[in-house]
């Protein structure tokens, strides 16, 4: 990778508060801001995003110098290989408790692939439904509606789940909901609904459960726990992107006898046994649901990245990230103009991630973005964070409002889509980073902003004026 041009490499912001900030790749990286000066990249958007740890890069270079075929490969390097696969299985079930025995781990791109994966093998039938909630992710909300149909549990006032709500739409369909597909944690405001007290209800009405674990993997401990226990998890998906080890890997576990019930959804090479031309004799899980030859590389980051964290130890990263949440929650309640959406109690924490939405009312959020990067090296995220229904019923858009919204966006023009600026928490950022979005928030609210930001009306995102993204070939390029 070339080297960005003057910018050296500086040890960026104290490291005062977790030693895995030091095992972070590019932790130290600089980048230019808008007045020609430098600084350390603070990277507050780990909700969409994580950086790789030390170790997942190391690891990943190793598994390069012996990796060949897996699975029937007779030459070392290939035995060598299916053995890295199957100990990355291991791990990963190890991680969230999963016994091999009856549970299987099936490696896929991301959670996405995962939830789509188990929505085609699901054996719905007419007049099945599915429980999810006004909270979910895209990704664990559309595949659902492909195959049935869907109900939705409410929220209360502070955008957390309505469980209320949940028992009684179990009640009321017992034995029509086959399925509740819920959050672990919310990508938007970070509330956790009490999955395990969820699950104990989905067993109770003859439902099983999916836990999407995409934003709680890298923050909490999991326990799938027993399949005789009322409060186990059926189903868990995840993407490694987010657990540190951005190498295109991610996963589904389920039981394993839901999974050799039926044909896999993807056939091909490496899901059969044996066949002929008049019939094909499927492979057991999970290699059943592993068509084509799999991400042996994703699958080792992955594992290498769940031991580090196991190593730092999941208990200290959570009051770590319990202190980040505190900080940031009482400091930009503090900042005229500011607004806070979700959970804001900073003596609440238990039942919420290091993720924060708000906006600087006036402002559109993908401006306020903008300026905190390009004048304060922080890096955000804005919009609606890949859940639509969730934001516009935080922000309390009317059906009018959103008809007008969605005219334009078909008219190709996103530069008034309502939204929020999310700032989000790793188990690497520090104190000394929040007071500097905080005080980055300040300025920009008081009316302190260099530059003259227009915006793109096919992207909705604001630029300075001036800018060019030709620019960015001075930093990397093939």
């Amino acid at each position: 990778m070339n080297k960005m041009p003057n910018a050296p490499i500086t040890s960026g912001p104290p490291n005062s508060n977790h030693p895995l900030r030091d095992e972070i790749v590019g932790v130290d990286r600089q980048v230019p801001l808008l007045d020609g000066s430098w600084a350390p990249y603070i990277n507050l958007d780990n909700a969409a995003s994580t950086p790789p740890f030390r170790r997942v890069r190391e690891k990943v270079d190793e598994a390069m110098e012996v990796y060949a075929s897996i699975h029937r490969g007779a030459g070392f390097k290939s035995l060598l290989s299916t053995h890295l696969y199957d100990k990355a299985r291991q791990v990963v079930a190890d991680f969230v408790g999963a016994d091999q025995a009856t549970q299987c781990v099936i490696f896929v791109k991301n959670a996405t692939e995962a939830i789509n994966k188990l929505a085609n093998r699901f054996p719905f039938q007419p007049g099945d439904l599915v429980l999810t909630s006004m909270m979910e992710h895209h990704s664990n909300d559309l595949p659902w509606r492909a195959r049935c149909k869907v109900l939705y549990a409410g929220l209360l006032p502070d955008g957390s789940l309505d469980v209320d709500d949940l028992t009684t739409k179990l009640r009321q369909n017992a034995g029509k909901i086959k399925l509740v597909a819920i959050t672990g944690a919310s990508n938007v405001t970070g509330t956790m609904p009490p999955i395990y007290e969820i699950a104990e209800l989905a067993h109770q009405y003859g439902a099983r459960i999916l836990v999407d674990c995409a934003q709680l993997l890298p923050h909490r401990p999991i326990d799938m726990g027993p399949s005789d226990s009322p409060r186990h998890l059926d189903f868990i998906a995840f993407s490694a992107h987010k657990v540190y080890a951005p190498f295109g890997s991610g996963g589904l576990i389920g039981p394993k006898d839901f999974f050799e019930e039926q044909a896999p959804d993807y056939v091909g090479g490496g899901t059969v046994e044996i066949v002929t031309l008049d019939e094909v004799q499927w492979t057991q899980a999970p290699e059943r649901d592993e068509a084509g030859s799999p991400n042996v590389i994703g699958a080792v980051a992955l594992a290498a990245a769940l031991q580090q964290l196991n190593e730092a130890g999941m208990d200290a990263l959570v009051e770590h990230e319990k202190a980040l949440t505190r900080e940031a929650l009482e400091l930009l309640q503090d900042i005229p103009g500011v607004r806070l959406f979700g959970p804001t109690d900073p003596n609440r924490l238990d039942d919420r991630l290091g993720v924060i939405p708000f906006e600087l009312v006036g402002m559109p959020h993908a401006k306020l973005a903008a300026i905190m990067s390009y004048e304060g090296g922080i890096g955000l995220r804005n919009g609606c964070f890949c859940a639509h229904p969730y934001v516009l019923h935080l922000l309390n858009v009317s059906n009018d409002e959103y008809l007008s919204y969605r005219a334009r966006v078909l008219d190709h023009d996103r530069s008034h889509l309502p939204g929020f600026v999310r700032a989000s928490f790793g188990c690497y950022n520090t104190l000394e980073e929040v007071h500097q979005l905080a005080d980055t928030l300040k300025r920009v609210s008081s009316g302190e902003v260099q530059g003259d930001y227009l915006p793109d009306r096919g992207s909705g995102s604001y630029y300075p004026r001036g800018f060019e993204m030709q620019q960015m070939d001075a930093f990397f390029t093939f």
